[in-house]
């Protein structure tokens, strides 16, 4: 079994701060998760167990009363924060005018506003002009000094840490606090869970280097397992989805093998966000298969060689496109492929490519997203002089950004609606899903189809 840290030690940081009473300290937190304000197809329907902020919980439960509010599933923040010390905000790019309003108004009313998560780690200056204090990256890493300083009311304005900690002191995240919701019934059965962070693959477009630097951290096998083996229990039931929220599970093989050797064993079924660096490598996706995987997401991203060089994606050949869908399907996979339109090389035949690819290789359920440089990263630093505007609440990877060199605005949006109606319509989904299992995969199609009967491309804009 293949352990990268050691145990997480008996004598924590935070039964440390209780002073030995076991008592928790007097003040109250309030965790928002924020709704996006954007018109497509985001925060809508089912949404996932948000992970990150159940982490965030977790570890501020065993010190401070908590309350928790998901905005996606219609919960209402409240006005009035009069019953909070800390009203602490997550916030994504797209969501973060959301965020910064919420964080205003706590911090008017004399409120520790705390905001971290993405953008406010990738666009500092800005979120700090709303907040008392940042987060910047993750916060089980300053979480000690942060939790002492709020006890004592000296709270500074960021919290950054030297050293990421490492994985195996990571508590088993504590659902309840997102299932107290009389709404929580719009969570996703899927259940999220991480066995490791970072991506020291460094694409330009990426935000992750700036969350988790190009560290490769994991955790203990066996933690995972014992994660998996315990929402099993709480839910009754061997047949438990869990959805991998790795940012690269598969970057170091010989781990991601281990793991799928074991996880063969508990009657799972799962998915994942995967690199295609080794999926040409027909074992991957015989483990895979063998350990109850039934879908994997894969950012094919483009069609075209020269695109895939200037984003630096170096893991994606092309060569290799047809063979690791082959070796996937062929173990009753599912394929979730992602395509991004809205580079400089991209042109009409970078559509036409892209269809006859999804359709000749039967791709299970592709994605379509435009370009979109974040804030933070190398690739908005480059385009910045370019970009049509800095509203957030476009920032959805369904907006247009700015204009390709190869192709004018008119015509791209033309086709980038045009092939998502055409791989979307009835007689291209019967052929790309004939002779598969009737599942989610097949409904998931079906709605698309309704979607992109509407799709205008005005609506990009």
């Amino acid at each position: 079994m293949i352990a990268n840290d050691k145990p997480a030690p008996d004598s924590t940081a935070e039964e440390q701060l209780l002073n030995g009473t076991g008592r928790k300290s007097g003040k109250r937190w309030l965790l928002i998760q924020p709704v996006s304000n954007t018109s497509m197809m985001v925060d809508s329907g089912s949404v996932s167990m948000p992970l990150n902020l159940m982490m965030v919980a977790t570890l501020v439960g065993r010190l401070f009363e908590v309350d928790f509010i998901d905005e996606r599933l219609g919960d209402a923040v409240p006005e009035d924060f009069s019953g909070y010390d800390v009203v602490a905000i997550t916030s994504r790019t797209l969501n973060a005018r959301k965020a910064f309003r919420i964080a205003d108004a706590a911090k008017k009313q004399g409120k520790i506003a705390l905001l971290g998560g993405v953008h406010p780690t990738m666009s500092l200056e800005e979120a700090q002009a709303h907040a008392t204090s940042i987060v910047y990256g993750e916060i089980e890493s300053v979480w000690p000094e942060l939790a002492q300083d709020v006890i004592d009311g000296t709270v500074k304005p960021l919290y950054r840490a030297e050293a990421l900690k490492p994985m195996n002191a990571m508590l088993r995240p504590d659902f309840s606090y997102a299932l107290r919701s009389r709404n929580s019934r719009k969570y996703s059965s899927r259940i999220p869970i991480l066995a490791t962070k970072g991506c020291p693959v460094g694409c330009n477009f990426c935000t992750t280097p700036t969350i988790y630097g190009k560290n490769y951290r994991y955790r203990d096998i066996g933690l995972v397992l014992d994660e998996m083996r315990y929402h099993q229990e709480r839910l009754g039931k061997e047949g438990a989805h869990f959805s991998f929220m790795d940012d690269n599970i598969s970057f170091r093989p010989g781990y991601f093998k281990e793991l799928l050797s074991q996880m063969g064993w508990l009657n799972i079924r799962w998915n994942a966000n995967i690199s295609m660096n080794f999926l040409h490598d027909p074992e991957i996706a015989e483990l895979a298969a063998w350990s109850g995987c039934d879908l994997m997401s894969i950012g094919f991203e483009s069609l075209n060689p020269e695109t895939l060089k200037s984003m630096h994606k170096g893991s994606n050949k092309l060569d290799n496109y047809g063979k690791v869908v082959k070796n996937l399907h062929d173990q009753g996979i599912a394929i979730q492929g992602y395509f991004m339109f809205g580079f400089d090389n991209d042109s009409r035949e970078s559509f036409q490519m892209t269809y006859d690819f999804i359709m000749e290789n039967r791709i299970d359920f592709p994605v379509f997203s435009l370009v979109t440089p974040f804030p933070g990263t190398p690739y908005f630093d480059e385009m910045k002089p370019r970009l049509r505007h800095f509203d957030w609440d476009k920032y959805d990877t369904y907006h247009y950004m700015f204009e390709p060199t190869g192709i004018g605005t008119d015509s791209f949006l033309e086709n980038f609606v045009k092939i998502q109606k055409e791989v979307y319509g009835a007689r291209a989904i019967m052929r790309r899903m004939k002779g598969k299992p009737l599942n989610w995969v097949w409904l998931a199609n079906l709605q698309m189809n309704r979607f992109t009967r509407g799709l205008k491309p005005a609506m990009y804009l």
